[in-house]
């Protein structure tokens, strides 16, 4: 099946996941994935917006609409609504900080590709109450967002405090914001953060202002190739975090030296190995401490063996944004990666069945472990056949 094909059949699925309301999780009826997800939503809304297809480009829209006006009065966003069970949750044990800036930047890019003052006007309060949400969750004043433990959407993975993928979600967030209503003070918090977190999340300058004693003790350790997943006031994760970097990159982050750094790493990985870039690595192993965290982070059933899930798992939605993103710095590395995810998305749950769309994958068997019909992996695949502006 060549990828013109593949794309088309990507595209039927999210049309398969759309209704009056806007994308599901899955067009398999499980219960948990019949709802409208933040996150999931506008990621799926950014691939209708590359195929221009106007019945996804309505749904997104419809999917907004159902975000926005289930918005928590304190300005969060939710984590997922259910309308045919009328059940709306903000999150499990605790929230999930990275769906406030997930639902402003699609508002945004939605706007931008299809202007609607009305529509804009309409929603300007809720994106300045998320705006003020996302201050608040400073808590020092200082800059960066403290993210809980499972509060984003790795939610049952180990990490907490300033992670690297919610700080840059929220810049792209409000240079978007900024773009589309003209609004410099949120340029200039843009500008800000963006110098905060060059600052503390990479260790190729030594002498920058350190967020916190532990960063100004650690820095020396930083990886040079790519930039770290985030710390706390106890720890530093210098593991690798492949929707944090993809976003670096796409954000172009730091310097040139810097980013051309990174490419490099990601094409070493991939010439390393013979199919997708795993979301989270290295894996915890079973003997090590932090596997002891995860055994107590999960909802239903525990899925973060090593290899598995969150833990060194295998995610076409984050491989396909990737492949989106690098077309425009690296497009033979992009043509490469979004083999890998056609051929992911094809695997099937039995040897009779294809094109199964499968939510992640074992990294070492590279077998299917997640929910079938996933609408999000095949938004991964649409993105990742054209370069994501």
């Amino acid at each position: 099946m060549n990828s013109e094909n593949s794309y088309q059949i990507a595209i039927k699925v999210l049309k398969e996941a759309s209704f009056e309301h806007g994308f599901l999780a899955s067009v398999q009826n499980e219960a948990n994935y019949k709802r409208v997800w933040t996150r999931d939503s506008v990621i799926c809304g950014l691939a209708a917006l590359q195929t221009n297809d106007t019945y996804l480009v309505q749904t997104f829209k419809k999917a907004l609409i159902t975000i926005f006006d289930h918005q928590h009065d304190a300005g969060f966003f939710p984590s997922n609504v259910g309308l045919e069970d009328k059940h709306l949750s903000f999150g499990g044990p605790v929230g999930r900080t990275d769906n406030t800036s997930w639902a402003i930047i699609g508002m945004c890019k939605f706007l931008i590709q299809h202007p609607d003052s009305n529509f804009a006007d309409r929603y300007f309060n809720n994106i300045v109450n998320g705006f003020k949400v996302l201050d608040a969750w400073e808590f020092n004043g200082k800059g960066l967002i403290y993210v809980p433990q499972s509060g984003n959407w790795a939610d049952e993975y180990y990490q907490h405090g300033y992670l690297l993928m919610d700080q840059l979600l929220r810049v792209w967030a409000l240079e978007l914001a900024a773009e589309v209503y003209n609004l410099d003070h949120y340029k200039h918090k843009a500008t800000s953060l963006r110098t905060i977190i060059e600052e503390n999340f990479h260790g190729s300058n030594q002498h920058q202002k350190a967020y916190m004693p532990l960063i100004e003790k650690s820095k020396s350790n930083f990886p040079k190739d790519y930039w770290i997943g985030g710390f706390n006031p106890s720890t530093i994760y210098t593991n690798f975090d492949l929707l944090a970097n993809t976003l670096a990159i796409y954000l172009k982050l730091g310097s040139s030296q810097i980013q051309e750094q990174l490419i490099s790493f990601l094409k070493n990985t991939v010439n390393n190995s013979e199919f997708m870039i795993p979301s989270f690595s290295p894996t915890i192993e079973v003997d090590e401490p932090d596997f002891n965290t995860l055994l107590y982070l999960h909802s239903f059933k525990f899925r973060n063996f090593p290899h598995q899930f969150h833990n060194g798992g295998l995610w076409p939605v984050w491989n396909g944004f990737l492949a989106g993103v690098i077309a425009n710095t690296d497009k033979r590395l992009a043509e490469e990666i979004g083999k890998r995810v056609d051929h992911a998305c094809k695997l099937g749950t039995s040897e009779n069945q294809v094109w199964d769309f499968n939510e992640c994958f074992n990294g070492i068997t590279n077998k299917t472990q997640g929910i079938s019909k996933c609408s999000w992996s095949a938004a991964g695949l649409i993105l990742s056949k054209n370069a994501f502006l």
